[in-house]
Parts: C-alpha cells; structure tokens; sequence
C-alpha cells in the first residue's frame, strides 16, 4: 500500500493524463518492475525493457478514412510505449508479411452490402483464394460500420473468422463499432496495450540490430520476392524496388551496400561464340575461373565496355592496330577479328572478371529479418554511338519474382544512423532515396524521437516520386518531421534539392546549431558538390561566417560524424 502523500500524487497524474499517456505509463511502470529497478537513472532505457522488444502491423481499410485515423492514432501510442509498430493501408501491405506477423492489428471498415472498402478489396481476395501459415501470428480486429446496415461489420467478421481460419490466435474478440466509434475503438486498444505489457517475455520477437560477425564474405543465397517498377508510366526512367529473401538472418545494417555479381546476356553471349566460331561447351582455364567457355562468358569474365589497356592487349596479340578506346568484346571480334581463330583461347585469358557491383541497402534488418531491398535505376550510356545499359541494372531489372541471387553484404562504417534522440537531414535525389528508406525504417521500428528531414529530387513529380505512399506515411505518422521536395521537369526552370535546401536556408542552419547531422546519398558529380557547396553557403550566410569560417564548421561536424556522404 502506498503512503497517502504517494498515493495522492499518483491519483492526480492519472487523473489529468490521456489514455495514450496512461498506456505509455502502464508500459513504463511494467518495464521498471520487470527489470527489478525502483527508478531509472539518467539515460537509462530499461524503463520500457518490457514492451520494447514487442512488435506489430496495425493495418487498415478504409473509406472514408476513419479505420486510417484510428490506425494512425494507435500507432502513435504504441510507439510512445516503445512498441515496434508498422502502419500500412491495406492496399499497400505486402502479403508475405503476414506469415512473419507477431501481431497483427487490422481496422476494417464494412460498404455497401458487407463488402470491404475498395483499398482492402486486393488484401480480401488474396487471403479468401490463398492459405498462408498464420500459425504463429497473434491478431485481433477491430470493425467500423453503421448499424442502419444489416451486415453492418460483416468485413471486419470476414477476416477476424479467415484470420482464425489459417490458424491464427485471437487474442482479443473483434470489436463492431458503430458510427460513435471513438469509444469503444478506445477501448479496444486499451486492451490491445495490456496484451503487450503483460505477453510472456519469450514470446516476443527483438528487433535489436545483429551483431557483426568476424570479417570474411559471407555470400548468401538469395530469392527474388518482388520486383516492381516504381517509376509511372510516361516516365523517361526505370527505378526497380527489388526484395531479396533468403532462409538465414543477414547480417547488415542501415548504411550498408549489397554486392552483386551480375551476369551478361545470353544473346551477346551467344553472338560472341558466333563470331569466336568455337564450341561453348569446350572447358578451358583462365586467370579468373576453369569452366565452359559459354559459362566463362556468362558467368565470371567481363565483356562489356572494356579497359583501353585490355583492348591493347587485344591488338598486341591479334597484330592489329586499334585506336586508344574502350570498347565491348563482340565489338572487337567483329570489327577487329583475329586471324586465327584459336587465338580465342588467348583472348579470354586476357579478359579481367566480372566486378561485384554495390547497392545500398533500403530496408532495415528491425523490420525484415531474412530480406533485404534495393533500389536499382536502369542505366543507360551512348558509347560508339550507340545507347548501351548498365550490365548489372540491366540484369537486376530484367530478373523475374522467383529468380535466385547471390550476394554478399558490404560493410560502410562511414554511413551510419546518428546516435538515439539525435535529429537527421537526409539528401537524397533519386536512388539516392535508398538508405534513407532504410534509416527511417529503422527509426521508425526503434520508435527513434530524433526528427528527420528528408530534401527528395526527381525529375517529375507524377511519374518519379520514388516511394510516394510510403514517404506520406512517415509523414503522417512522424516518423519523417519535414519534407523538402524538388522536381526539375514540373516548372520552366529547373529546380533540384540544393535550390529547396537554400530556400529554407534559416531553418535549416538551426537544426544544424542543434547538433542535426547531415546525410548526403545519390551521385558524386555534379550532385553532391552541388549540395555541399549550398550547404557551405548555409553556413556562411545564416552563421554570419566567412568562407574560411565556414569550412572550418563543416570540418567539425565531419570529425563529430555528423556529415556523411555515400556517392557515387
């Protein structure tokens, strides 16, 4: 029993708190006396130890908007009590989620004669026609309707019996709402949050980042889960979202790149062998790897764009004269053939192998424990006059769903989220956008209160904001304080990230003096430059500083980490 002095001070914080303040504290409180403490010290986070390792979906469907308000509302209480929570319209959800849920919260509303809104019809007819394993998922749901309808929540009762159906386990009942929802929805979460301060220890999920193994490449064998274009149509470019599953954790973290080793094309394969006139099937060793010579060509010697040094090597050994250029092997052979054709042989020993290419990683290994994601533009160049593309864009974006790749995680200790609590501004025009996705995942599964600030550039804003829906979504939920948009095309004059960083130059140069660190990701030339040269400016205006000044401010915030660039 507390003493009456305690027990009055306590009467008078429950009494003047919100429900969301009341849940926060119910998390607090469990997590103080879990982890045996009486207070916590400064700095110390084992207050909400109980429910940080606790994670959910809470999903909607909605209308009019209503399931999405209280969907919006519930995640930002439960991240308030340290829950990890992912917030998603259904029509975005990605269905292979689901199998890996904790929890899953999901608010439905119900139209016309008891079907699902139109942005869960997608979601409802794949669960119906599909038998997922949800033996391991937790759910509970909550239904909206109007009572002047006889099937009133009948797609909230749909799924909550699919959902049990699949072998999932109900933790809460289904909760109707009628058109006064704000009550019993309230109560309903209420619930909700008690589940999760008092759920067994074991059987939550952490979403604590792994831990490095010892150096070394760990190649892992990899699945295309999904691979969407995220450019419209009409526009001049193609961007690829690329998840890859595998059967292991990965060992990564946001900031970091993937490797990946591509393959040429069959057909320029096939034209070389044409030309060469050698059988494909003929096993021969070179510097780089012993196999066929059709899979030497495919799988580990480069034949595209070629060093000058390669193509004098070339000439040397053909006798040939052959300007200081690069150019591709079939274009060798054609216009420079070899007079003998066992000579072919030779040539492929002077071939360098296929170099692994990078891509940062853009998602978080809190959120997607056997996945990782990309984010891949379609490279194209004119050499000889003609448009070629990118070997490995090219083979990343042709691969189907379903297709197997390996790949290795390239550790970047130079491009790393700030500490905890600290505010972030993130530069990033086009695929520039790929870590950036992953740090504000992250930050958002961690419940990070650090602000962030994201300056975005494309060409258009119709067909090339890269992953719009989810952008909103940070912002609705903010996870994402402020957002700093540049499309070039949309106006006479071009506009990119550097002229929006400019415009809002005074608050920008605050968040700086209040220790915000700096990201800079997407293109070393002329991009980059571009936006440190704006910055410099920043400094030197809005700080009354001198250039020399101003190169000295930005030189600190390097030693202090809080300037880091991945361009390239």
């Amino acid at each position: 029993m507390l003493p009456s002095n305690k027990l009055k001070t306590l009467q008078d914080l429950v009494s003047s708190s919100t429900t969301e303040e009341l849940i926060w504290i119910n998390g607090y409180l469990s997590g103080l006396v879990a982890d045996g403490k009486s207070r916590p010290t400064n700095g110390d986070h084992s207050s909400v130890a109980a429910v940080q390792n606790k994670k959910a979906a809470i999903c909607y469907g909605t209308e009019t908007g209503n399931a999405k308000k209280l969907a919006l509302k519930f995640t930002q209480s439960a991240k308030q009590s340290g829950i990890t929570v992912k917030c998603a319209n259904l029509d975005q959800y990605r269905f292979a989620d689901l199998e890996k849920e904790s929890l899953f919260l999901a608010v439905v509303s119900t139209q016309g004669e008891g079907e699902p809104p139109e942005s869960a019809r997608k979601f409802f007819s794949w669960i119906f026609n599909e038998s997922p394993d949800l033996s391991k998922v937790k759910f509970s749901i909550l239904a909206l309707g109007d009572t002047a309808y006889p099937l009133y929540c009948k797609a909230g009762e749909d799924l909550d019996k699919r959902l049990e159906e699949l072998g999932a386990t109900r933790i809460l009942p289904m909760q109707k709402c009628d058109v006064d929802y704000e009550e019993p929805a309230r109560e309903w979460f209420n619930k909700i949050a008690a589940f999760w301060t008092e759920a067994p220890q074991q059987e939550s999920i952490t979403h604590s980042r792994p831990a490095h193994k010892p150096s070394g490449k760990k190649i892992y064998d990899g699945k295309i889960q999904a691979h969407i274009n995220l450019n419209d149509r009409g526009s001049s470019k193609e961007t690829y979202h690329i998840e890859i599953s595998t059967d292991e954790e990965i060992d990564y973290e946001p900031g970091d790149a993937i490797a990946i080793v591509p393959e040429n094309d069959d057909v320029i394969v096939g034209r070389i062998i044409e030309l060469a006139g050698i059988s494909p099937d003929e096993v021969i060793e070179t510097p780089r790897a012993k196999d066929t010579i059709g899979q030497l060509l495919k799988k580990h010697l480069n034949i595209c764009y070629l060093l000058s040094a390669t193509i004098k090597k070339y000439a040397a050994l053909t006798g040939q004269e052959i300007p200081d250029t690069r150019m591709d092997l079939v274009d060798l052979l054609r216009i420079y053939p070899p007079a003998k054709p066992e000579l072919f042989r030779e040539i492929l020993a002077l071939l360098p192998g296929i170099a692994p290419r990078l891509y940062s990683v853009s998602s978080s290994p809190r959120v997607h424990q056997k996945e990782v994601h990309l984010t891949a533009s379609k490279h194209s160049f004119l050499a000889q006059g003609d448009q070629r593309f990118g070997l490995c864009s090219t083979f990343l974006g042709d691969l189907p769903a379903g297709s197997a790749v390996n790949f290795y995680v390239h550790r970047n200790r130079a491009f790393k989220l700030p500490e905890p609590g600290k505010d972030m501004i993130m530069i990033g025009p086009g695929t520039g956008i790929a870590p950036f996705r992953s740090f504000l995942s992250d930050r958002d599964a961690s419940g990070d209160s650090g602000r962030n600030w994201f300056f975005f550039g494309e060409q258009r804003f119709q067909t090339d904001f890269l992953y719009q829906a989810e952008i909103q979504q940070y912002l609705q939920t903010e996870v994402l304080h402020k957002i700093s948009l540049a499309f070039s095309r949309d106006q006479e004059q071009k506009i990119y990230v550097q002229h929006r960083m400019l415009e809002q130059a005074a608050e920008l140069y605050d968040w700086l003096n209040d220790g915000a660190a700096v990201y800079i990701s997407g293109t070393k030339d002329p991009m980059s430059k571009d936006v440190e040269q704006a910055l410099l400016k920043i400094i030197e205006v809005q700080g009354k500083k001198s250039p020399a000044e101003a190169n000295e401010y930005l030189e600190r915030m390097k030693k202090e980490g809080r300037y880091q660039k991945d361009v390239y």
